[in-house]
């Protein structure tokens, strides 16, 4: 806004205003006594540019923007830690540190026994340094301290994504976006922004009503079906008849309804399907399943919210490859590989804002030719999943590479 308003700027308009005769080159008397009040001046200029900038949310620096936000009671989210399943040979303490290359781990939890193996009994363990760099480690763990009888530790599953602070860019339109839909009550917009705060979580698509296919009329029960749950409540004991006696009674009074129904489909941080575990945190934090509808989690009084993961839909890939001299498929594949995987992380950053995703043959053969331009000269004739079209994905899929052959 002050960009004219430079010292030279100043200076001149300052000199302009001095009688004509008087002497006002460099080093004389007029100049000598104007120029630093004008350097000065050109300082105060310079302040109130950068005010005016870290006034304004759509220009505000990262460290006035998060003030600014304050006023609407929001902050980044902040980083957040890896959590992994680990084994042991034997049942390991909570708290216990390990260290894996450059990071360190520590024992937050015995997992429930099923999640066992052959090999070693399960354990969470979450690294001490948030962010998303843990997120592509594996191997063995070693013990920061002397465990007796440990033989084995291996860190196996990452079950949470660790995430990186919010960026910048995306705080600001977080920021633009609440004023164009207000969060409060359960709408969606309050969804958005209490599930995308949770570890782990990447990006959501929320469904209303998502069960408004069931006519409610058809929920309640006719003569037929009296008859057959008089007949059978009786053969049936413990907590199959609780569950009968339940549902029939609440057909039976008309409390069954189509409202109130909330689908949440997440996709993890690292742009995969959540584990069962995130699944089974967020479920928690929003709607108990043993306490539905009762307003003990996050979600609103009424509220009978479901929540499930992303569809990873395998995608086979079919390529007709021209190589550079002295290449072969064995050795360009995993370049090529990796090209397909940076694309399908592109196409699922897209998801929560598309109603469906396409897998096109034209970005897969471009991102190629592009890619491994040393290695490949020539493409034609892809298919994905043995057709030489393009695949349209459901609403709640996002890619997952399957077998990528060379034809």
């Amino acid at each position: 806004m002050f960009e004219n308003m430079t010292y030279e700027a100043l200076l001149a308009r300052a000199l302009s205003r001095v009688t004509s005769p008087v002497d006002k080159r460099e080093g004389s008397m007029v100049m000598n006594g104007v120029a630093p009040s004008m350097a000065e001046l050109a300082q105060l200029y310079i302040a109130a540019d950068f005010v005016f900038q870290a006034t304004y949310i759509a220009t505000a620096p990262r460290e006035y923007l998060i003030k600014r936000a304050h006023d609407r009671n929001m902050d980044p989210y902040p980083a957040s830690p890896a959590v992994y399943r680990a084994e042991f040979n034997i049942e390991v303490p909570v708290g216990t540190r390990f260290s894996c290359e450059d990071l360190n781990f520590v024992v937050t939890a015995r997992m429930d026994p099923e999640e066992d193996t052959e090999t070693g009994l399960s354990h969470q363990v979450t690294c001490e340094t948030p962010g998303a760099a843990a997120n592509n480690y594996g191997g063995t763990l070693i013990p920061v301290e002397y465990v007796q009888g440990l033989t084995r530790a291996e860190l196996v599953e990452l079950l949470i994504p660790g995430d990186d602070e919010e960026e910048t860019e995306a705080f600001r339109q977080r920021v633009l976006d609440s004023f164009q839909s207000q969060a409060f009550g359960g709408n969606q917009a309050d969804y958005r922004e209490k599930v995308l705060a949770m570890n782990g979580v990447g990006d959501l698509k929320i469904h209303p009503v998502w069960n408004g296919d069931i006519a409610p009329a058809s929920l309640i029960p006719d003569e037929a079906v009296d008859t057959w749950y008089t007949s059978t409540i009786s053969t049936v004991s413990g907590t199959v008849a609780a569950w009968l006696t339940a549902v029939y009674t609440a057909a039976k009074e008309k409390k069954l309804t189509v409202g109130g129904t909330v689908k949440l489909v997440i996709m993890a941080s690292d742009y995969k399907a959540p584990t069962p575990t995130l699944l089974e945190e967020i479920q928690t934090a929003i709607d108990p399943e043993q306490n539905a509808g009762e307003g003990l989690g996050l979600a609103p009084i009424g509220h009978v919210v479901h929540v499930t993961g992303v569809t990873p839909e395998e995608v086979d890939i079919e390529l007709h490859l021209t190589y550079a001299s002295g290449w072969d498929w064995e050795a360009v594949k995993s370049y090529v590989e990796a090209v397909i995987d940076a694309y399908f992380v592109e196409l699922s950053q897209d998801w929560a804002s598309s109603d469906f995703l396409t897998v096109r043959i034209s970005q897969i053969e471009s991102r190629i030719l592009s890619e491994c331009s040393n290695m490949v000269t020539d493409i034609g004739g892809t298919k994905i999943n043995g057709q030489e079209s393009n695949l349209a994905l459901g609403p709640d899929s996002i890619p997952a590479r399957g077998e990528v052959t060379d034809g």
